[in-house]
C-alpha cells in the first residue's frame, strides 16, 4: 500500500447538485473561519437555514441559506436569514453573504422583479448573471 496521495483538483461544473452544495459549504466555511466564524451544517433546512455560523464573540449567530446564485424569495422574508452564494468559478470566484431582507428591499425598489412571472407565481427571483449595478451594490457584502 502506497503512503503517498496524489491530489487532483476537481471541476466544480462536473459535480452533481448535492456535491456542489457540499463543496460550496466547505469553501464558505473556510472563508468565514478567517472572520472568526465556525459553521455547523444542518441536516435539513431549519427555518430556511442550511447552516449556522457562530462568531468567536459568543454573541453573533447567523442563520445562512446557501444558494448557487443571487436570489430573493418571499418565503425567506422576515426570517432574519442571510443568503450566501458564489459568483464565478475557481480562484477568481467571489463569495457574497447578505441579509436577505435588506437586499430584497433594494432589488424591489430598483428593479422590475415584482412584475415578473417568477416573482408573482413562484415567489422568487434569481440572477443567472449579475448585472453591473447589482454587483456594485453587493460589494459591501463580499466575503473575500
Amino acid at each position: 500500500m502506497s503512503s503517498t496521495l496524489k491530489l487532483h483538483k476537481i471541476d466544480y461544473r462536473k459535480l452533481n447538485g448535492r456535491q456542489q452544495e457540499n463543496y460550496n459549504f466547505q469553501k464558505i466555511s473556510g472563508l468565514l473561519a478567517d472572520y472568526g466564524f465556525t459553521t455547523i451544517r444542518l441536516s435539513d433546512d431549519w427555518n430556511g437555514a442550511d447552516f449556522l455560523a457562530q462568531h468567536v464573540d459568543g454573541k453573533t449567530v447567523l442563520r445562512i441559506q446557501l444558494k448557487g446564485r443571487l436570489g430573493i424569495y418571499k418565503k425567506y422574508h422576515q426570517k432574519k436569514l442571510w443568503i450566501c452564494f458564489r459568483d464565478g468559478f475557481g480562484e477568481s470566484a467571489k463569495w457574497y453573504l447578505y441579509p436577505h431582507d435588506k437586499v430584497l428591499g433594494y432589488l424591489l425598489e430598483t428593479t422590475n422583479i415584482q412584475r415578473t412571472a417568477s416573482w408573482r407565481k413562484r415567489g422568487g427571483w434569481s440572477y443567472p448573471r449579475l448585472p453591473q449595478r447589482v454587483t456594485m451594490y453587493l460589494k459591501t457584502f463580499a466575503v473575500n
